[in-house]
């Protein structure tokens, strides 16, 4: 049920150094954690999530834990689960109703449950914690038990919700009730935007702005030759014996006509690097959009035959352009049990589409075996796409939305809150207004696909705004400031 995640004590802030860019930025984090220390000596910082694989909170924190523990503060990273199904379901409807999804209405048996499941963590979880540590529980899933080991060892905890609405609902209100009693014993909270805050908690939240590595598998620069190398080490693309790799752990799979899956060269070739893509990478969660934006890619495919095109070029990119919808196996992630329902109707949709639009549509699963590979099969596809779409209807940030921004990519985004904050409409790519409407995606693609001197002036503009607001040194420092604050908040409150 808990759980310690080993992360490897090695250095990691001296592989900025060679990097001119990146240096001053690791400079400034160490002048910060100069400052910072003193408040924090002698404690432990125990980051709890409920999951160790899929999703931005699970892939932020292995390196956000290394960096604290580099920079002298004793960081451990838990994960806290359950065997009881029912309360992943539960905690994955909460997750909806923040998005302003679901049924709002809970039961006392489902209150019951939250509670039940909760206390026997925080029960487990209660022998490694000393009396001088900082408890940082993230989103709703161990809200709970982490408010029952603040309440019962009295010491600084913050809730750090990665997740919300900028609009209140119905759904999001019932979210709030069911959250507020526990998030309420909390020192502080912690969002991703102001806009999320709940008004309960008005003059205790602060905003920490999740971040990319530069230098991580996902992210990291690569030249040709080593992203087509990925993408054949993970059999995404044909080398014709002749390319210098070793084949990955587990090969990503490809949705094949009779509904089985099959390695991604079958039926044929994905031509990854020699046609224009539009890739959504994302967990198969219903709030990303992946229905509309498939359906959005056939009507932009069905104008274009019967309209034409804008000039020769914009032809036959709309001719040769190939959607990709990738993720992982939904079996892997152990949080989002709606994974697998969302992830079968996509499959459905792909299998009903006439066969001259199917070909152009690959639906992906790559493997979790790995997660280093998974990171380079992400980096790879994401860096040889013309556009990366994230067609979220709600979204708590959207990190696809700051890597393929960090890889110079222009972005198909909506208006949900953790998008907008990150990119600028016709600045960075495009954002549409209903990420629910097919016909405005297709034409939202369409005018992408019709611009060179705009593909080339958003590729530009994507890395400068990654660079200069949504890189790791500034979560750091933003996170060594809140932690060393709310050891004082909890002082004053004793």
């Amino acid at each position: 049920m808990i759980h310690k995640v080993d992360i490897p004590h090695k250095p990691v802030l001296n592989e900025y150094d060679a990097y001119p860019d990146l240096k001053p930025m690791m400079e400034a984090l160490l002048t910060e954690a100069e400052r910072t220390r003193a408040a924090l000596e002698g404690r432990t910082v125990w980051m709890v999530n409920s999951t160790e694989t899929g999703g931005g909170v699970a892939e932020m924190l292995p390196k956000l834990t290394a960096v604290m523990r580099e920079l002298g503060i004793r960081t451990q990273w838990v994960v806290a689960g359950s065997d009881d199904p029912r309360f992943f379901a539960l905690t994955k409807r909460i997750h909806n109703l923040l998005h302003g999804e679901g049924d709002p209405h809970f039961t006392p048996e489902e209150r019951a449950l939250y509670r039940d499941v909760s206390r026997r963590q925080a029960r487990a979880l209660r022998p490694w914690i000393g009396s001088d540590d900082i408890l940082v529980v993230h989103d709703p899933q161990p809200l709970a038990m982490g408010a029952m080991l603040k309440e019962e060892l009295a010491i600084p905890a913050l809730w750090r919700c990665h997740i919300g609405l900028d609009v209140q609902t119905p759904e999001t209100e019932a979210a709030w009730v069911f959250l507020e009693p526990w998030a309420l014993r909390y020192d502080r909270a912690v969002f991703t935007t102001a806009d999320y805050a709940p008004a309960f908690l008005a003059g205790r939240t602060d905003v920490i702005h999740p971040a990319i590595d530069p230098l991580s598998p996902k992210n990291r620069d690569l030249t040709v030759h080593q992203v087509a190398g990925i993408l054949h080490s993970a059999g995404l693309m044909d080398g014709e014996g002749k390319a210098p790799t070793v084949p990955f752990e587990s090969l990503a799979l490809r949705l094949q006509t009779n509904g089985s899956f099959a390695p991604a060269l079958l039926p044929d070739d994905l031509h990854l690097m020699t046609r224009p893509i539009v890739t959504q990478v994302s967990r198969w969660d219903r709030l990303k959009g992946w229905a509309p934006l498939l359906k959005g890619f056939v009507l932009m495919k069905e104008r274009a035959d019967r309209f034409g095109a804008t000039s020769e070029m914009h032809r036959n990119r709309l001719d040769l352009v190939r959607l990709v919808l990738a993720g992982p196996d939904p079996r892997s992630v152990h949080d989002d049990p709606e994974g697998k329902e969302v992830f079968d109707e996509i499959c459905s949709l792909w299998l009903g589409l006439p066969p001259e639009y199917r070909k152009d549509v690959a639906v992906l699963l790559l493997p979790m075996a790995s997660r280093t590979e998974n990171a380079l099969m992400v980096n790879a596809l994401q860096r040889c796409s013309t556009v990366v779409a994230q067609n979220s209807l709600r979204e708590g940030f959207g990190l696809t939305v700051t890597e393929a921004l960090w890889k110079g990519c222009p972005v198909m985004g909506t208006h949900a809150a953790g998008i907008r904050e990150q990119m600028i409409d016709g600045e960075h790519g495009r954002l549409v207004a209903d990420p629910q409407n097919p016909e405005e995606i297709a034409a939202t693609l369409d005018s992408m696909l019709a611009s060179s001197g705009d593909l080339d002036r958003w590729r530009r503009n994507a890395r400068k705004r990654a660079a200069e607001h949504f890189l790791l040194f500034a979560q750091v420092s933003r996170w060594l400031r809140t932690l060393k604050n709310t050891t004082g908040y909890f002082r004053q409150a004793a």
